[in-house]
């Protein structure tokens, strides 16, 4: 048997028929297809759930069970397999603390650099570290902000306690916070702040010695007296506010301030450490530099016998800017980062690797990079080959795909309707496949020729923020408007940070917003379920909550997730099926009713798409029509919201603004992350619906399709960083291809004129 393959054969995992698929070694192999077509069933459930289980299993029985347990895949066979690295779009978590240089191991070689060659010399490299208390401003404990509580939002003076005078959700009158104050016998609870005396108002706000009995449901128990002040900052302000509740969120957002750290200027670092220079630069300034620009600085250092410290620096900071980050600085915060740059970042790490024989695992790979980006991209997919690996990625973008050196497309359609290979071979043989991938390369975005008059202009005057450079610019209302440019130009920053202050009712629709869990799904998110619900419990005269697996239905092992998840600590956590429940979440009591024939587990398990044929009811089918309106038609009703992509996500969202008709303005981030070529012309053409319908619509886009059909486009750049922030072109999508000094304008032209893409 040659071992120059990976053989899949009988994979059935998710939706995928049974199928059989070679992935041939040391080759550089694009899996494509339609969105919910099997894409990631194959490649991430299978493939590489399949060569993590293995090599977990040639460990010693003792080293097995403190590693991750991964489950079998349901696959009769897979030979020759490699051992994979998956590099994911999953965000980077981490808080304030984690940036850039910290997740790319970068600030480790700066700080070993400084420490070496620094002058004056202050000890070991965690002196450097903002994340060490020898390194750390004290002031700031290395955030570089401080946080603050404003009295006067947090309390209202002119209430008593039994009034409200606390104005925070978690110190409501009644509440259990509250009534360490109400009845602590120190006040009257019935007078107003305002009358207080300043004894009073002092130990109220800043404590007092005293010893108060604190409710509990054992009785009054005996505790030190705290004021309000060192209470809630002791509870609230180590809080990362993007992790709180919405109401949390703005109650936070209001009592709070953060501003930067006066002592060390929000470099995070001790005074020791910032005195610390090499050829006159500190290592916080350094931090603050592009990676480009660093790079350039790190090998301009006289750094006598860390010499090889700074040439080993300098090689990290060029595989940045080789995949297209240059424009990021060090200390950029991680949880700034789209799922894009995290997936990039992540790639960082290998690319110094001297590894080979391995399996490269990507997933979408080019998402947030403009096609000029998309170039340093594909040279570092054969850069990885070319070492002597395995490179799989999952890929929409046609340009990508013109490298492989093998093609998988999947399909022919989304869900039940996939879970095939339609196509296997070279990229050049694809246009001519009956594949709707085939049929999408020969087709060529066409340019407007008749774009919409604007009925009125938001008008955005000295922009500034980041790298942009006063930027002087005119949305038009009424059109579709494309804000396009290279990664890092400043779009975002264009759009997001000033768009809303021109025009404050503007609805920005981005890949975040939504608060996902385990427990989130398309059914409760929409409020489906509680219809199926009542439906199931008018059918069968039992109680509604018995068919929620978050109530009464809930299978007791797994608590209704249908899973078990191991809690790796920083890691992401290992999951594996519920035994008990099979998966679905359901106590056997829940599963033994039926509607229409189906259980309940059963309907969760309908695509949105199936499930239209199933419900008549008006605000059922209503809510599918929406949610297949914008492209989620192949997902299972019961899919968790934590497992959709970003773009997933945006259009969910999309599928509710949808409900409101009319007009307005709104805004959406990079829309197409995660769809197919095809799909792309049918969310165009929803985009085209809303202007029509009387909306306003602004894309923050990378797809030429969709720059293609704007009415109007501003483009940014022309550079990402420091090389951007200007608007190089604003015009019509005919003027653009006739401009000389656009990126975008480069590649429009270059796809319209193509004979074909691969």
């Amino acid at each position: 048997m040659a071992h120059d393959r990976i053989r899949i054969a009988g994979a059935r995992e998710h939706n995928l028929k049974n199928i059989a698929v070679d992935i041939p070694k040391g080759r550089l192999t694009v899996v494509t297809g339609v969105s919910g077509s099997g894409k990631s069933s194959l490649v991430f459930a299978t493939i590489a759930a399949e060569s993590q289980r293995q090599l977990n299993e040639t460990f010693t029985a003792f080293a097995r069970n403190r590693l991750p347990r991964y489950g079998r895949p349901d696959v009769d066979e897979i030979d020759d397999l490699a051992p994979a690295i998956v590099v994911d779009q999953r965000r980077l978590r981490g808080d304030a603390r984690s940036t850039v240089g910290t997740a790319t191991d970068i600030y480790s070689l700066m700080r070993l650099l400084w420490s070496r060659a620094g002058r004056p010399r202050i000890g070991p490299s965690n002196r450097f570290s903002f994340n060490d208390p020898q390194g750390m401003c004290p002031r700031c404990a290395g955030r570089g902000t401080v946080r603050t509580v404003d009295a006067d939002e947090l309390v209202d003076r002119g209430r008593s306690l039994n009034e409200g005078a606390i104005r925070f959700p978690t110190f409501h009158v009644g509440g259990w916070m509250w009534r360490t104050y109400a009845d602590s016998g120190l006040f009257d609870n019935d007078k107003r702040l305002a009358d207080y005396t300043p004894a009073e108002w002092k130990a109220f706000l800043h404590g007092t010695p005293a010893e108060v009995h604190l409710p509990s449901r054992g009785g009054p128990v005996p505790a030190a007296y705290e004021g309000l002040l060192p209470r809630f900052e002791r509870i609230w302000l180590p809080k990362d506010p993007d992790a709180l509740k919405p109401r949390a969120r703005a109650a936070f957002d209001r009592v709070v301030t953060e501003a930067r750290c006066a002592d060390c200027r929000g470099a995070r670092l001790s005074s020791e450490a910032l005195s610390s220079r090499i050829d006159g630069l500190g290592i916080a300034a350094c931090a603050a530099m592009e990676a480009e620009e660093l790079a350039e600085a790190v090998r301009g250092m006289h750094a006598g016998d860390a010499a090889p410290v700074a040439e080993a620096l300098a090689d990290r900071l060029d595989h940045m800017v080789q995949i297209g980050l240059g424009y990021l600085s060090m200390d950029r915060p991680t949880a700034t980062l789209s799922g894009g740059e995290s997936q990039r970042v992540k790639t960082v790490r290998h690319l110094g690797s001297s590894l080979s024989g391995m399996l490269y695992i990507f997933d979408e790979p080019s998402v947030g990079l403009h096609p000029h980006d998309v170039v340093r991209l594909t040279r570092l997919l054969r850069r990885l080959r070319d070492k002597g690996n395995t490179v799989l990625v999952v890929e929409h973008d046609p340009d990508v795909i013109a490298v492989a050196d093998h093609v998988v497309d999947m399909g022919p359609g989304a869900g039940e309707a996939g879970g095939r290979v339609v196509y296997q071979g070279g990229a050049q043989g694809l246009p001519a496949a009956p594949t709707p991938t085939g049929r999408a390369l020969l087709r060529r975005p066409e340019p407007k020729t008749a774009p919409r008059s604007p009925a009125g202009l938001l008008a955005i005057r000295g922009a500034d923020r980041h790298n942009l450079r006063g930027v002087d610019v005119d949305i038009p209302l009424g059109v579709l408007t494309a804000v396009t440019g290279v990664a890092g130009s400043g779009k975002s920053t264009l759009v997001h940070g000033y768009l809303p202050r021109v025009c404050p009712e503007a609805t920005v629709i981005d890949q975040r917003g939504i608060r996902v869990s385990r427990r989130s799904s398309l059914a409760t998110y929409t409020g489906i379920l509680d219809t199926v619900r009542r439906l199931f419990a008018r059918e069968n005269g039992v109680s509604a909550s018995l068919f929620s697996s978050n109530a009464e239905g809930a299978c007791p092992a797994c608590d209704g997730l249908g899973a078990l998840y191991t809690d790796m600590a920083f890691m992401d956590p290992v999951v594996s099926p519920c035994e008990a429940c099979k998966g679905t979440g359901y106590t056997a009591e829940a599963l033994r009713y039926r509607l229409g024939g189906r259980t309940v587990a059963e309907v969760l398990a309908l695509s949105v798409h199936r499930a239209r044929d199933v419900f008549a009811q008006p605000a059922v089918h209503a809510v599918l029509a929406r949610l297949d309106e914008v492209g989620l038609g192949y997902p299972a009703l019961g899919r968790t919201l934590n497992t959709l992509s970003g773009g997933e996500r945006q259009r969910l969202k999309l599928a509710d603004e949808l409900s409101g008709g009319g007009g307005g303005v709104y805004v959406f981030d990079e829309p197409t992350t995660g769809l197919h070529m095809s799909d792309t012309a049918d969310l165009v053409a929803l985009l085209d619906r809303m202007v029509d319908a009387g909306a306003t619509v602004v894309v923050i886009e990378h797809d030429l399709d969709v720059v293609a059909r704007a009415d109007w486009i501003i483009d940014l750049g022309p550079g990402p960083g420091r090389h951007g922030g200007e608007v190089v072109f604003q015009g019509t999508p005919a003027e653009l291809l006739a401009d000389p000094g656009s990126e975008t304008a480069r590649h429009l032209r270059r796809t319209v004129r193509a004979a074909q893409p691969v």
